[in-house]
C-alpha cells in the first residue's frame, strides 16, 4: 500500500463569495454566454455596441439586417490601406496621381487636381477626414490597377475577417444595387482595424479618424464624426471612426471610444438626419460608458484561496489563478455576480507547483459565465514513510479529530 496515496475523506469545498475588486490586468476569460442586456429605445433602425476585448454585445437592433454602408464603407478601403503599410509594401509618402474617373466624382469630395500627384498620406487624410470619394478612388486605382480590382480585394480581406454578410462593389460606399452589409459587420471590421493596427504600433493609421480638420488644396474641411466633439471626446473618449450617408442608407456612424480601460465599438444605421446622428449617437455613447464597465477581480497568479494539505510537509497549499479574472458588466449584473472557488479538499501530496487543484468561476443567477482553473502556488512535499505511516494510522483510529485544524 502506498499510504501517499490514502486520502481520510474527499469533500468539495466551495466558497462564494460576493463580487471581489482586485488588481489586475483586464482581460478576457472566453466569450461570454450572456446576451446582450441593454435594449433601450433608439431612433437608430440598425444597432451593435461591442466592448472591444471580449467582444461582448452590449446592444443590438437588427444587426444582421441587410443596410448600406454608404461612407463607412471608407473603413475597409483604409483597412486595405493600412495592410500594405503594415507587409511593407506601400509607404506614406508614395506618391499616386489622380486618374479623370477619380477627379469626376462626386458626392463629398477632397477636391484633388486631375493629373496631379499626392502622397498615400494625404489620400488617407483625404478618405479619412474628408469623406472624399475622389480621394479612395486614387487610392484604389493606385493599389489595385482599377477600382474594380479593388473592390474585389475589399471582399477578399472582408471575408478574411469574417464579414459574412457583406458585398463591396466600390471604393466609396457609392449607391449600388449589389452594395449591402450589416451593422454586425461593420463591427467586425471596426474592431479589426483598431485590433490590427494598434496606435502604440502603429501612430500614423488609425488616429487619423480622430483628426478634426484638414486642409488639402488650400481648402479645410472638418471630420463629420459628431462624436470628435464636445463631451464625447473630451469625457468619453472617442477617437474614431467614419460616418456614412446616402439617400437609401439613411445617417450612419460607426464610432469608437475608450474610457476607464474599456473601449467599445458601436454601430449605428438608418438615422434621418444629421442633428439625430448626433444627438442619438451621443445619447447612446454616454449611457453604454456610464452602465457598464471592465471589473477587474483576479490578475494571473494572484492568491485566491488556500487548500488542506493530505500527507504533506506543509499544512496549507495556496491556490492561484491561472489566468486572469475580468468581466465586462452592467451595473445590475454586478449586483448579481458572485465569485465561486472550488476543489476537493484536502490534496494529497506530493503538489507540484502549477499542479491544477480547482476552479474559479463567476456566476450569476446561478449560472456559470465564466471560469479559470486554479493551481498550487508552491511544490509541497509528500511526509517521510514513517511521519505518512503515523498520520494515516492516527487517522484511522482516532478519526478526523486526530488531523490538525489545518486539515479537518
Amino acid at each position: 500500500m502506498k499510504l501517499a496515496n490514502i486520502i481520510p475523506f474527499s469533500s468539495s469545498v466551495t466558497r462564494i463569495s460576493q463580487i471581489i475588486m482586485a488588481s489586475g490586468l483586464c482581460l478576457f476569460l472566453g466569450i461570454s454566454t450572456l446576451q446582450a442586456q441593454t435594449n433601450i429605445p433608439t431612433t437608430a433602425e440598425y444597432v451593435l455596441v461591442t466592448e472591444f476585448e471580449t467582444g461582448r454585445i452590449l446592444m443590438e437592433k437588427q444587426k444582421q439586417a441587410p443596410m448600406k454602408p454608404a461612407s463607412m464603407a471608407k473603413i475597409i478601403t483604409s483597412y486595405v490601406v493600412f495592410s500594405r503599410i503594415k507587409d511593407g509594401s506601400l509607404a506614406l509618402n508614395d506618391q499616386i496621381v489622380v486618374s479623370e474617373k477619380a477627379w469626376k466624382m462626386g458626392g463629398s469630395r477632397s477636391f484633388l487636381k486631375p493629373g496631379t500627384r499626392y502622397s498615400v498620406k494625404e489620400l488617407l487624410y483625404g478618405v479619412i477626414v474628408q469623406s472624399g470619394n475622389d480621394a479612395a478612388v486614387v487610392l484604389a486605382e493606385g493599389l489595385a490597377g482599377t477600382e474594380e480590382n479593388f473592390a474585389t480585394e475589399m471582399n477578399l480581406t472582408a471575408q478574411k475577417l469574417g464579414m459574412k454578410n457583406t458585398n463591396f462593389t466600390n471604393a466609396t460606399g457609392w449607391p449600388d444595387a449589389d452594395l449591402t452589409t450589416t451593422a454586425e459587420d461593420l463591427n467586425i471590421l471596426a474592431t479589426a482595424l483598431i485590433r490590427d493596427f494598434p496606435p502604440e504600433t502603429y501612430p500614423e493609421l488609425y488616429p487619423i479618424f480622430k483628426v478634426k480638420t484638414y486642409t488639402l488644396n488650400d481648402i479645410k474641411q472638418g471630420n463629420r464624426n459628431p462624436l470628435l466633439y464636445g463631451k464625447s471626446a473630451t469625457e468619453n473618449g472617442v477617437d474614431g471612426l467614419k460616418t456614412g450617408y446616402t439617400e437609401e442608407s439613411g445617417y450612419g456612424l460607426t464610432a469608437s471610444a475608450e474610457k476607464n480601460g474599456m473601449r467599445v465599438v458601436m454601430v449605428l444605421n438608418g438615422m434621418k438626419s444629421k442633428k439625430e446622428r448626433s444627438s442619438e449617437s451621443a445619447r447612446l455613447m454616454d449611457f453604454i460608458l456610464r452602465e457598464f464597465k471592465n471589473y477587474k477581480f483576479f490578475a494571473s497568479g494572484t492568491k485566491v484561496d488556500e487548500a488542506d494539505v493530505w500527507l504533506g510537509r506543509a499544512s496549507k497549499v495556496g491556490l492561484v489563478a491561472e489566468g486572469d479574472v475580468s468581466r465586462v458588466l452592467s451595473r445590475a449584473e454586478r449586483m448579481k455576480t458572485e465569485i465561486v472557488v472550488s476543489w476537493m479538499n484536502p490534496v494529497s501530496a506530493p503538489i507540484q507547483k502549477g499542479q491544477k487543484i480547482g476552479e474559479l468561476a463567476l456566476r450569476m443567477d446561478g449560472k456559470i459565465v465564466d471560469k479559470v482553473a486554479l493551481a498550487a502556488d508552491r511544490d509541497v512535499a509528500q511526509l517521510g514513510m514513517f511521519d505518512r505511516l503515523g498520520a494515516a494510522l492516527s487517522y484511522l483510529v482516532l478519526g478526523a479529530s486526530s488531523m490538525p485544524d489545518s486539515q479537518q
